[in-house]
């Protein structure tokens, strides 16, 4: 995937920000983007950027460390956390006690609402254990099922906040491109978007 320039990505990403309110912390999606776009990114005053791959996270880090706040946003391996905790100030999906046990930063456990076998995450009635056990947990975040009509994430996200409310834990990360603006709506307060910037809506 070849990005937008760095003047149009600015643009959207203005746009959104201005839509999700200051509330909001929009995390742009890296995982499509090569070392060399990333220039592009800072240039367009990107602020905090979600990486998806720990060896892809050092790579651009070791270039790019202080143009961006990063934060981890694939799923993370036990064997990996070290990486993460040198860099990121969150990681938005944590779904394993070892993983969870390794980390030195904050972090939002992955909620599997759908009970989908191809994603990761845990399910609602894990989340005690791992909040009781692990003080470093800010909130939840989940991935609904891939739908063409943002609408059908409602209930997912809908649930996702109940939780949070119920644990008494203030963070959602939910919502993406295609669904960013009903995640909002059901109180998201970080979004994950990267083909709206970089390829338009």
């Amino acid at each position: 995937m070849s990005i937008a320039s760095a003047h149009e990505i600015g643009a959207r990403y203005q746009r959104i920000r201005e839509e999700v309110g200051h509330a909001v912390t929009v995390v742009v999606a890296t995982k499509y983007v090569s070392t060399e776009e990333m220039a592009a990114l800072a240039e367009a005053g990107i602020e905090v950027v979600g990486e998806n791959r720990a060896q892809d996270l050092e790579r651009k880090h070791a270039l790019y460390g202080d143009a961006f706040r990063w934060h981890f946003i694939g799923h993370l391996q036990s064997n990996k956390v070290r990486v993460v905790n040198g860099i990121c100030e969150l990681v938005h999906s944590v779904s394993s006690d070892s993983a969870a046990r390794r980390l030195t930063v904050p972090a939002l456990l992955e909620v599997n609402l759908s009970a989908e076998a191809s994603k990761s995450g845990i399910s609602p009635d894990e989340i005690p254990g791992y909040v009781e056990s692990c003080p470093l947990i800010r909130g939840l975040m989940t991935m609904p099922p891939l739908a063409d009509d943002p609408e059908a994430s409602r209930p997912y996200f809908r649930r996702l906040r109940e939780l949070a409310a119920e644990h008494r834990l203030p963070e959602l990360s939910m919502g993406t491109s295609q669904d960013y603006r009903v995640a909002v709506e059901e109180g998201a307060t970080f979004v994950r978007v990267g083909e709206i910037l970089f390829r338009g809506s």
